[in-house]
């Protein structure tokens, strides 16, 4: 195969087993238990409510065309049409399962729970193929492009809230939105987790009198890159120097191990590193979320 065609295949190969997630966990754990849901597919879940004969896929599939006409002039032709295949995958998957096979109502929290792990990964896994699968996904990676430093997973759960409050109304019943909120929570942590949260990268300032060692075992021994920061003691005016690393977090304990082991007093600062870009990391991408 080669690398054109490469390419090409997995992200759709991708795009099309996280729409059959995605339309999974909300057959299985939305519907029916009647819990909210955002977005366009909340809007299918109150027409088919009062019109049982509209398929919710159908419907979510004829609201999606006034977006996606929109989408076109702002996001451009590559993600508009991986987009329309996500939507139109996970919404033909969505009737299909309606059709064949009926799932029973289950315990609403745990609904809400796989549910929104369900939900909330395959939109990340669309999302990290450069798609969405329409509706406020669309709205919300159009959002994007004018708030680039809200999270998507954020930007979702606003936009998801007003329609789930439209779907408790419809159904007339306050549980509905109150079990709607908990699982777009947990759908959106899942989503930032997925999207931001694959490298699990931190990063660590190393004050020592022993930096030069330390650097040295870091490049060699760790194969991690370090930066050298002038600083300076407030209390005792002596020069410093600060070292920055930014590590994988599988190597946090080879890291701490090998600072100690070298200078048993060196000071030592481990934080959460939200995204980390460039060599040995995760590449820049155009459009990027």
């Amino acid at each position: 195969m080669s690398a054109r065609i490469k390419q090409f295949f997995f992200p759709y190969l991708w795009i099309t087993v996280a729409s059959a997630l995605y339309a999974l966990g909300f057959c299985w754990c939305y519907d029916p238990n009647q819990i909210g849901f955002g977005g366009i597919t909340g809007v299918g879940q109150i027409l088919n409510y009062f019109f049982p004969i509209l398929p919710i896929g159908t419907v979510v599939i004829l609201l999606n065309i006034p977006l996606f006409l929109l989408g076109w002039r702002l996001l451009g032709g590559h993600l508009l049409i991986s987009s329309l295949y996500a939507m139109f995958v996970s919404s033909a998957f969505i009737d299909l399962i309606n059709l064949f096979y009926t799932f029973e109502p289950m315990d609403p929290l745990l609904a809400c729970i796989f549910g929104g792990v369900l939900m909330g990964g395959s939109l990340g896994v669309v999302f990290l193929q450069g798609a969405t699968t329409g509706g406020t996904d669309l709205i919300a990676r159009l959002a994007k492009l004018k708030l680039a430093w809200l999270p998507m997973g954020k930007l979702l759960l606003g936009i998801d809230l007003v329609v789930i409050v439209a779907v408790a109304l419809a159904f007339r019943n306050l549980y509905s939105a109150l079990y709607g909120v908990v699982a777009l929570y947990i759908s959106s942590l899942v989503m930032d987790g997925v999207l931001y949260g694959i490298d699990n990268a931190k990063v660590a300032y190393i004050i020592s009198d022993a930096h030069e060692r330390i650097t040295d075992a870091i490049i060699h021994d760790i194969d991690r890159g370090v930066t050298i920061l002038q600083g300076q003691g407030a209390y005792s005016g002596a020069e410093k120097k600060v070292l920055l690393v930014a590590f994988k977090q599988r190597q946090i304990v080879a890291l701490k191990r090998t600072v100690k082991e070298i200078d048993p007093a060196a000071f030592l600062i481990v934080c959460e590193a939200h995204e980390v870009l460039g060599d040995g990391f995760r590449e820049y991408k155009q459009n990027d979320i």
